[in-house]
């Protein structure tokens, strides 16, 4: 676990920094400088982009990290590496005559309820590109070993960029519309950076060659790119139901209750940026025992720093919802559903690597598929009957039933448990710690309560945490934080 808790902890804190600049965006800048309209329609924007993405990078940041360990000459791996990065290209070109064939009545249906969002109907496919081939890229750098810098990126140079956009609306430099479309430009420089990084960890060779296995290739990257279209389904879906059902700026209250509960997923993602590549070296190498026992590590490790995140979301909440414009405090029970759906999801570890890297993942894709149309279902009906506490009751429904679906998956087929006795322990400390403090509040301004509260929970989840040795792994890190200030616990 060493490489991987060296550059976990680094995505972590890059990770949170970058999630600490979005809340300021998220909860103030937004909603005060771009109005719930221009708001949500940014995020309706990015969302869609996000959805069609896998269709446009064609699965090839996953199949990269699976199969570039298999090839065993340096030769082999610049071919590889050149197929991945240009075979997308060939399949955009479809792709876009379609687009423009049906354009019109993909924009009618789109726009029906809201006029607002067919002005920018084209921005979509190509944010939707732009990530693409940054994620490639970044799976590029990962496949070598180098993840921490593609998720600085991600994660704080995106957010920075919209902060400075921000800004320049603010101070009228530009218009809402040009904000729009300012966005779009920030999307195209991060694929542009995260290219000529990736280029330089290793320096490309293009050479037009396809694979020796690309039978085996092309079979998993179409399953790949159905899969990647559930996971973004399920996490962007909500809100372009949203938009086709309710006035667009709900989504933008709808989008602060999920960018507070999504925070709860940052361990997970910053873990999974180096656990996916060794996942998938320990499953080709057929070392199942050493597979399980990081398939345990990975999920307590998650569970305590993801809960973590969580009790001091929800001890909290109230006082935070002070703090946005009163438009967008009806979102609290959105907070908890979404939370607790990508809490139970963080303590599956590196479920969705092993499913990824298996001979069975076309059986839990298929599975995916049909709870994409669950969560379709459920949001036809009880988003018109509940507005955005629907929306997020069925997201929670589904990615539930997705999550224990893939774990009873694993542990059936697999013989892999990510949990032990030491899960349960967690857990009771998280609820008993949630219990005795979401009750009551500092009588003060909300952002010294928030400070003060967090302050003393930090405190005792840290104190129980170590005295019990839930994780051995979290005991070293805290003592090695508490060593470099010269304190030394026992």
């Amino acid at each position: 676990m060493g490489i991987v808790l060296n550059q976990s902890f680094k995505n972590t804190i890059i990770t949170y920094i970058g999630f600490g600049i979005g809340a300021l965006n998220t909860l103030y800048l937004y909603p005060v400088f771009l109005g719930a309209t221009y708001y949500a329609l940014t995020n309706y924007i990015l969302s869609a982009a996000n959805v069609i993405m896998p269709l446009f990078a064609i699965g090839m940041q996953n199949t990269l990290v699976k199969f570039y360990s298999q090839y065993k000459t340096e030769e082999e791996r610049e071919q590889f590496l050149s197929f991945t990065a240009l075979f997308p290209l060939l399949m955009c070109i479809p792709l876009g005559i379609i687009g423009l064939f049906f354009f019109d009545d993909i924009t009618a249906f789109v726009s029906k309820k809201n006029e607002v969002v067919k002005e920018f109907m084209l921005l979509i496919p190509f944010i939707g590109i732009c990530m693409a081939y940054f994620e490639i890229f970044y799976a590029w750098a990962r496949v070598h070993m180098h993840s921490v810098f593609g998720n600085f990126i991600k994660e704080v140079g995106l957010r920075l960029f919209s902060s400075f956009a921000l800004l320049g609306l603010y101070f009228k430099w530009i218009t809402l519309v040009q904000f729009v479309y300012l966005t779009a430009v920030i999307y195209f420089v991060a694929f542009l950076v995260a290219m000529f990084y990736a280029f330089y960890v290793k320096k490309p060779k293009f050479q037009i060659n396809i694979p020796e296995n690309v039978k085996h290739v092309m079979e998993y990257t179409f399953y790949i790119i159905l899969s990647g279209s559930v996971a973004n389904l399920l996490l962007d879906g909500d809100k372009i139901m949203l938009n086709q059902y309710m006035e667009i700026k709900n989504i933008a209250y709808y989008s602060v209750a999920t960018y507070i509960a999504l925070v709860i997923s940052v361990p997970s993602r910053a873990m999974h940026q180096i656990v996916y590549p060794i996942t998938a070296k320990l499953m080709h190498e057929n070392k199942h025992d050493e597979l399980n026992n990081l398939y345990k590590k990975t999920s307590i490790n998650l569970q305590i720093v993801g809960g973590f995140v969580m009790l001091c979301i929800f001890v909290n909440i109230n006082q935070l919802y002070q703090i946005v414009p009163e438009d967008y405090r009806g979102g609290i029970p959105v907070v908890f559903m979404i939370g607790l759906s990508k809490y139970f999801d963080l303590i599956l570890g590196n479920n969705n690597a092993i499913i990824f890297n298996t001979k069975y993942y076309r059986m839990v894709l298929f599975l995916g598929l049909a709870l994409v149309g669950l969560t379709f279902i459920l949001n036809v009906i009880f988003i018109p009957l509940y507005g955005i506490i629907g929306s997020a009751f069925a997201t929670l429904v589904s990615i539930t039933c997705y999550s224990l679906a893939k774990l009873l998956f694993v542990v059936k087929r697999l013989d892999l448990y990510p949990f032990t006795k030491q899960n349960l322990y967690s857990l009771i400390v998280t609820t008993v710690l949630f219990l005795l403090f979401y009750f009551w509040e500092f009588p003060v301004y909300p952002l010294i309560g928030i400070a003060l509260k967090s302050a003393i929970v930090t405190v005792l989840y840290v104190y129980l945490n170590y005295r019990f040795a839930i994780s051995p792994d979290i005991n070293k890190v805290i003592k090695m934080l508490f060593g470099k200030i010269g304190i030394r616990l026992e």
